[in-house]
């Protein structure tokens, strides 16, 4: 198979950001008097949309998450307008595609605004051709729509791009899409129910260059 396209997942695979959603949704939880469990974020993390917000109205105990959901997303775009942080292995990997001439797509639930506040910010926008939002879609992660069209976007066959996610529900729409799906987990390590859905798993973006090229 000849790989045409790279299509990346951002808050966890480009940027070390999840933890800052992460810490902000306790934040909101601490002032409502909840507690999250540890299942919150193996739930939350990769998700958008209607998805996301069940999720919410689920551990935050409220009959629309539609407000619990904007302030996190507020409140995180205040952070992440003072410092972006880039995670190991991004550059190389972006070079690596560059140089063999795959074209690269974000895939990511966030807003459309803020991924290209995040690539500006850090300095990588030019590597990208292509965008797409989880806004811009009708079924969020774990559902392969924000996948199927990034794909379409960078005119490639879903089988013909690779797909990095560090979350499952990411992995799960990947591996749905028909991509080649590599996880690089982030906050949390796979589970063994995930693994099948995994083409590769590496620690980092730089590994999954070189593993790459010995395909």
């Amino acid at each position: 198979m000849k790989f045409k396209g790279a299509i990346f997942d951002m808050d966890g695979v480009l940027f070390d950001t999840e933890r800052i959603y992460q810490e902000t949704w306790q934040e909101i939880a601490v002032l409502q008097g909840i507690t999250l469990d540890g299942s919150f974020l193996r739930a939350i993390t990769g998700t958008s949309g209607a998805h996301m917000r069940r999720i919410v109205e689920k551990y935050y105990h409220v009959p629309d998450g539609t407000d619990v959901i904007q302030k996190c997303m507020e409140q995180v775009r205040q952070k992440l307008s003072v410092h972006v942080p880039v995670k190991k292995g991004v550059r190389e990997i972006l070079e690596y595609f560059r140089d063999k001439g795959i074209c690269m797509a974000v895939a990511s639930s966030s807003a459309t605004q803020q991924i290209v506040a995040n690539l500006q910010i850090t300095g990588i926008r030019d590597y990208f051709s292509i965008i797409a939002s989880g806004t811009e879609v009708k079924q969020g992660k774990p559902a392969p729509d924000i996948f199927l069209l990034a794909a379409e976007r960078l005119q490639c066959d879903p089988k013909e791009c690779f797909v990095f996610e560090d979350s499952e529900n990411g992995i799960k729409a990947g591996y749905a899409a028909g991509c080649f799906t590599v996880m690089v987990p982030d906050l949390m390590e796979p589970s063994s129910a995930i693994l099948p859905y995994c083409g590769k798993v590496c620690s980092d973006l730089g590994q999954a260059a070189r593993e790459i090229e010995e395909m």
